[in-house]
């Protein structure tokens, strides 16, 4: 996967994502990344990117002429992102999608946000990480990257991981423990130590169910569906 991100903060990248499994992935090869800095395209000589709202309000607008004149340079191919509050919900079925993308050009917005223009002018995507608003989009899009890059071939070296994490299967993961097996009082669940695999694997599933119908009783309909299915 070769990422171009669209910044006014450069120097911002790439942050976390460059460490861990991410960070090891960028350094072999497996993703790359590239970051384009907006103020470059500016027509002034303070690198000046947004102007006032026309209709009046508050904050600042990105100009469509100085973020079109760096799409346009930066010789786009593939999806065009933009980390948006408006945007549609950043979920691991859109995710999986985005680490299946050969070409990934993301836009961090900053300020009040962009010209229409130059989503409509682009077919730029609108991605939202949750509702609340950030300073920037750069963090945003890091958290984006990160969930699309560890899905990538290699980067997790057990596949497993992948399958059993939360939201596979329209599921929350199950409670995980370790050694000791007593801590502070507190024992591992026998099951977990029987070395009977069915009745573990029962019992994982079983408490995924449970969690995800306490926790997000949206995502337990969402798996109650696909049974039916």
């Amino acid at each position: 996967m070769k990422v171009k991100v669209f910044t006014v903060f450069p120097d911002m990248f790439p942050g976390f994502l460059g460490f861990s499994l991410t960070g090891k992935a960028l350094q072999e090869g497996l993703w790359s990344l590239e970051t384009v800095n907006i103020r470059d395209y500016a027509f002034d000589r303070h690198g000046s990117v947004d102007d006032t709202p026309c209709g009046g309000g508050a904050g600042m607008i990105m100009r469509p002429d100085v973020l079109g004149a760096a799409l346009n340079a930066g010789r786009l191919d593939g999806r065009i992102i933009c980390m948006s509050p408006r945007g549609k919900p950043l979920t691991q079925e859109l995710v999986r999608g985005l680490s299946r993308e050969t070409n990934l050009n993301v836009v961090c917005v900053r300020f009040e946000g962009i010209d229409e223009r130059v989503l409509e002018e682009f077919e730029i995507e609108e991605i939202s990480i949750g509702d609340y608003i950030l300073t920037g989009g750069e963090q945003a899009a890091m958290i984006m990257l990160d969930a699309a890059v560890r899905l990538l071939p290699g980067v997790l070296g057990n596949k497993e991981s992948l399958d059993t994490e939360s939201f596979e299967n329209n599921l929350l993961e199950y409670p995980q423990y370790t050694r000791p097996v007593e801590w502070k009082g507190r024992k591992v669940p026998d099951v977990l130590t029987s070395g009977h695999h069915r009745n573990v694997d029962n019992w994982r599933l079983e408490k995924a169910i449970e969690i995800t119908r306490e926790r997000r009783p949206d995502l337990y309909q969402k798996y109650l569906d696909s049974k039916k299915v």
